[in-house]
């Protein structure tokens, strides 16, 4: 039994109870069934394997995660023709889950994982990148925002100032025509008629 182990995928931890390799025979149980349904049993095969070497005394075929290398590798030739046997490598875990993978990664595969890193690392840059771009941008909208409300301030106060001086002007044209007809009333008033003395006098 292997020394206990601590395995990190992203935050979550998890503890390493066993690791092992197995050489597991597949070609006694997909004769079993017809030529179409061969690739799929030897999956089934690999975990019920795995069931009785690994202790899940539950029978949980869930908790068997097999590598899609390893289901890729199974698959390679088609669904008629899967392999006889196939090397693997096995971690369980302290919560009963077990991982399966590729004890030996043939060369047809090294290269494209080598690619899917390689595309993953350019991924990544790429993120970053368009992050970066996008903090840019919020912080230029953010300044050209504080620039638009500064303007709309001074145009405010601009404006502010214009009715005010609108208003003085209508002040003082009030002011004007008030006097104006005020004066114009004083001359256009009739002169009051003085009565006649010569009529008193006469008596007529």
């Amino acid at each position: 039994m292997a020394d206990k182990k601590k395995q990190t995928k992203g935050k979550e931890e998890k503890i390493v109870i066993l690791e092992r390799e197995y050489i597991i025979p597949l070609r006694r149980e997909w004769l079993k069934v017809p030529k179409y349904r061969r690739a799929e049993r030897a999956i089934t095969a690999i975990k019920q394997f795995l069931l009785r070497h690994m202790k899940i005394y539950d029978k949980d075929l869930k908790k068997i995660k097999i590598d899609h290398y390893v289901n890729e590798e199974i698959w390679f030739k088609g669904i008629k023709k899967p392999l006889a046997k196939i090397k693997v490598k096995v971690i369980k875990y302290m919560d009963n889950s077990v991982s399966v993978s590729l004890a030996e990664i043939p060369e047809y595969l090294k290269f494209k994982i080598a690619r899917e890193e390689k595309l993953k690392k350019e991924g990544k840059k790429k993120t970053e990148e368009k992050a970066k771009e996008a903090a840019e941008q919020e912080k230029a909208v953010e300044e050209k925002s504080e620039e638009e409300k500064k303007e709309e301030k001074e145009e405010e106060k601009e404006l502010e100032k214009d009715e005010q001086e609108k208003k003085e002007k209508e002040e003082i044209l009030t002011h004007d025509i008030k006097e104006k007809i005020s004066v114009d009333k004083q001359i256009k008033q009739p002169k009051e008629k003085k009565p006649d003395i010569r009529k008193f006098a006469t008596g007529r």
